[in-house]
C-alpha cells in the first residue's frame, strides 16, 4: 500500500513557504458545543480538544468517532511532523511492535472524500490520503500553519478548540529523514475520548447482595 502522504515531495517547499508566513490563529473560535461533537486527543505531550464539522463532512466525522470509540487510535503516534505545516497520525503501523511502515496502514477499508469549503488553517483537522481522493481511512493530520493549498483536495472535518500549546510543542520536535519529517521523539496517542460519552464499567459477574 502506498504511503498516505498529504502531498508529493515537490509541494513540500510550498508548504514551508506558507509556514513562514503563517499568522497566529485563535483556536477558541467554535460553534455551539451542544450542536457539534467534540473529542479529546490524549497524548503523551498533553491533550488537544477537537470540535467536528458534521455539516460539511458527515461520513468522515462518523468514521473518526467510530474508530475512537473502538479504541483504534490508542497506542498510535504522530509519525510525520513538519513544523509550520502539520502533524500526522492515526496509522496502526505506528504502534509499538506493529509490522509495516508507519504511514501505510489503515482500518482495512477506505472512505469517500468529502472535500468542502472549510480552509486548512492552523488547528484544522483533515484526513490524510494517497493520490486516490477516496483512499482515506484512519490517518489524519492537524495543520500547524496555513495550508490553504490543500483546500478542496483533502477533507477538512474539524478544528482544535483547545490545546494549541500542545500542537506547537509536538510540531517543534526535531525531525530527521529525507523529508525531515520523522520525529526523533515518540508522541503517542494514549486515547481519543469522545466528549460526553463514558466507557461503561465492566459489570461484575457476582450478584448484588
Amino acid at each position: 500500500m502506498k504511503s498516505l502522504r498529504l502531498l508529493a515531495s515537490c509541494l513540500l517547499g510550498l508548504a514551508l513557504a506558507h509556514a513562514a508566513e503563517t499568522p497566529s490563529t485563535n483556536m477558541k473560535e467554535s460553534t455551539d458545543p451542544k450542536a457539534a461533537p467534540r473529542a479529546i486527543i490524549h497524548t503523551t505531550y498533553g491533550d488537544m480538544t477537537v470540535e467536528f464539522w458534521p455539516d460539511v463532512a458527515p461520513r468522515t466525522v462518523d468514521n473518526f468517532l467510530k474508530l475512537a470509540r473502538e479504541g483504534f487510535y490508542e497506542g498510535t503516534c504522530f509519525h510525520r511532523i513538519i513544523k509550520g505545516f502539520m502533524i500526522q497520525g492515526g496509522c496502526p503501523n505506528s504502534k509499538l511492535g506493529a509490522r509495516g511502515q508507519p504511514g501505510t496502514g489503515g482500518p482495512g477499508y477506505q472512505i469517500k472524500a468529502e472535500f468542502n469549503n472549510r480552509s486548512h488553517t492552523k488547528g484544522v483537522l483533515s484526513m490524510a490520503r494517497s493520490s486516490d481522493p477516496d483512499s482515506a481511512g484512519s490517518q489524519f493530520f492537524i495543520c500547524h500553519g496555513d495550508a490553504s493549498f490543500l483546500n478542496n483536495k483533502y477533507t477538512a472535518f474539524g478544528k482544535l478548540v483547545d490545546g494549541e500549546k500542545v500542537l506547537d510543542k509536538i510540531a517543534a520536535i526535531a525531525c530527521v529523514g529525507p523529508e525531515r519529517s520523522s520525529p526523533t521523539e515518540r508522541v503517542e496517542v494514549t486515547s481519543v475520548e469522545v466528549v460526553g460519552e463514558k466507557k461503561e464499567a465492566k459489570k461484575s459477574d457476582g450478584k448484588a447482595k
